[in-house]
């Protein structure tokens, strides 16, 4: 694995343990070049994915992006970071075992969205809001109010 500070190819592993719920191994490396610690993650691939842009553009599926959108969307929220990452590893063992390695984007969305709805409702907002690409405060509003129960009637 290469140093992210200097480059050197040689480094060294320090300590591996499970991660995400064993869906993943961490380790701790060290540089023995320049002296950094840095942590890798190593994960099962089941295919290359190809994420297919509503305009037709396609591009490899980024799992840090999918990752730094989530997280965004949890920002200040009190959800801990190990239940994000079994979230976030829970969504792309979906998406790879779909059966195809084309995905259309709009399905990742759905897939974020459904997720967050369990976990965190203003997460689901924030991330929607982005997703569905609100323009002002009445589209707030009306995703909000579906949110709502219905009250009922008290006669």
């Amino acid at each position: 694995m290469r140093c992210p500070f200097c480059g050197n190819t040689d480094t060294q592993v320090k300590d591996s343990r499970p991660a995400e719920d064993h869906g993943a191994i961490r380790r701790r490396r060290f540089c023995p070049a320049c002296g950094g610690r840095f942590t890798t993650y190593e994960r099962v691939q089941l295919r290359d994915l190809v994420v297919v842009k509503s305009n037709g553009r396609r591009e490899a599926f980024d799992r840090e992006k999918l990752e730094r959108s989530v997280r965004i969307a949890l920002q200040k929220r009190n959800i801990e970071h190990e239940r994000v990452d079994q979230m976030i590893s829970g969504i792309v063992r979906r998406l790879e075992s779909l059966g195809d390695s084309d995905i259309p984007s709009k399905l990742i969305g759905e897939i974020v969205m459904e997720t967050l709805a369990r976990i965190d409702t203003v997460a689901y907002v924030r991330f929607a809001s982005v997703y569905k690409n609100f323009q002002e405060a009445d589209d707030f509003d009306k995703f909000v109010s579906e949110l709502r129960p219905e009250p009922k009637d008290t006669e």
